[in-house]
């Protein structure tokens, strides 16, 4: 009897209706691949999206898209990394999954320091690793012998292990594509284990937003001198699910933070938009910071790099003053407790079914 993959959704209306996200037509079988519900039972969406969201899959984690091959930057050591591809795992395994980062220090920072809060918060389940980019895995096994399961090792090495009841909690910023795609994937390996559930990604209901907004204003609360702007930056996508950056700017300005702007590297609102609304304020001082898990390839060079068209150099270029935060938001301790939420919810889940 086929097994199912159970979404546990903190608020399915308000995803539905503002975070749409899509499945792939990523199938093997249809009598391998099992069914995904939510924990009421209501399934995924499935394949009659748009194709506009097949670039969802950097968006979706808003980490980072290509792999410089011949790099002339320092990203850190990577031997200080847990890749937590030990075997011996256990009947119980919570597989924390993410789009990945070649920057070693980065991923140590934000992605590590995820899995190890996720450890101490559920001592009874074996926390383990996978990346869904292959390009970064084989990067980085490549420079710095260092490698890390994709999604199809994690789910063998879970598989060889025994594991019996399977928690899959994604870093995914929002819905979308790939996070659907996760769902599938890891749907075709169901029937191997008792239990597999899915937790939310990060910005999936309002309480979601109300704690991301507090974490990102209390974290950059310094600069907040009436004459500093305060600009966040995102991926962007096409998709629908883009609409969580808007989302996230109404709720700024609704809640009196006049002075923070959200923007996306590649949609709406763009950078020209952000620079426009910190043009049409009073501020000397432009400090910038990514919307992003990681600090990867778009937050060293798009945000903060030195060339013409990044963020700096654009406010630069325009008069102000910036300091560039190169920080993901899984250092900050409160986002990461809101994976350790998510991650609860859909154990919780588990005696539901």
């Amino acid at each position: 009897m086929m097994k199912k993959v159970t979404i546990f959704m903190l608020s399915l209306a308000m995803t539905a209706a503002m975070l749409s996200g899509c499945s792939s037509s990523n199938d093997s079988s249809s009598s391998s691949t099992a069914e995904t519900t939510t924990a009421a039972e209501t399934t995924v969406a499935d394949e009659t999206t748009e194709t506009t969201e097949t670039t969802e899959a950097a968006e979706e984690t808003s980490q980072e898209e290509t792999v410089d091959e011949e790099e002339n930057y320092d990203t850190g050591d990577a031997s200080l990394d847990n890749i937590r591809n030990q075997d011996e795992i256990g009947e119980q395994e919570l597989l924390v999954l993410s789009f990945g980062t070649s920057y070693n220090d980065s991923r140590r920072l934000t992605v590590g320091a995820i899995e190890n809060d996720l450890e101490k918060a559920f001592p009874d389940f074996s926390v383990r690793r996978g990346f869904t980019s292959n390009i970064i895995i084989d990067h980085v096994n490549k420079r710095d012998n260092v490698l890390i399961d994709d999604v199809d090792a994690a789910m063998n090495r879970a598989v060889d292990n025994g594991v019996k009841t399977l928690v899959v909690q994604p870093t995914h910023l929002m819905h979308g594509l790939e996070y659907d795609e996760l769902v599938k994937e890891v749907g075709n390996y169901a029937d191997a284990f008792d239990q597999v559930v899915f937790g939310e990604p990060l910005l999936s209901s309002d309480d979601d937003f109300a704690k991301v907004e507090k974490a990102i204003t209390e974290w950059t609360a310094e600069y907040d001198d009436g004459k500093t702007a305060i600009c966040f930056m995102g991926h962007g996508t096409e998709a629908d699910s883009n609409e969580i950056y808007q989302k996230m700017q109404d709720l700024l300005t609704k809640d009196g933070y006049a002075n923070y702007f959200v923007g996306t590297v590649e949609a709406t609102p763009s950078l020209e938009d952000v620079l426009a609304k910190v043009q049409a304020g009073d501020y000397e001082r432009v400090v910038l910071e990514p919307l992003m898990v990681v600090a990867g390839d778009h937050a060293n060079n798009d945000m903060a790099g030195d060339e013409d068209g990044s963020w700096k150099k654009t406010f630069e270029d325009a008069g102000y003053q910036v300091e560039c935060l190169v920080r993901g938001l899984g250092e900050n301790e409160a986002i990461r407790q809101i994976y350790v939420e998510h991650a609860q919810a859909a154990i919780d889940s588990l005696a539901k079914d």
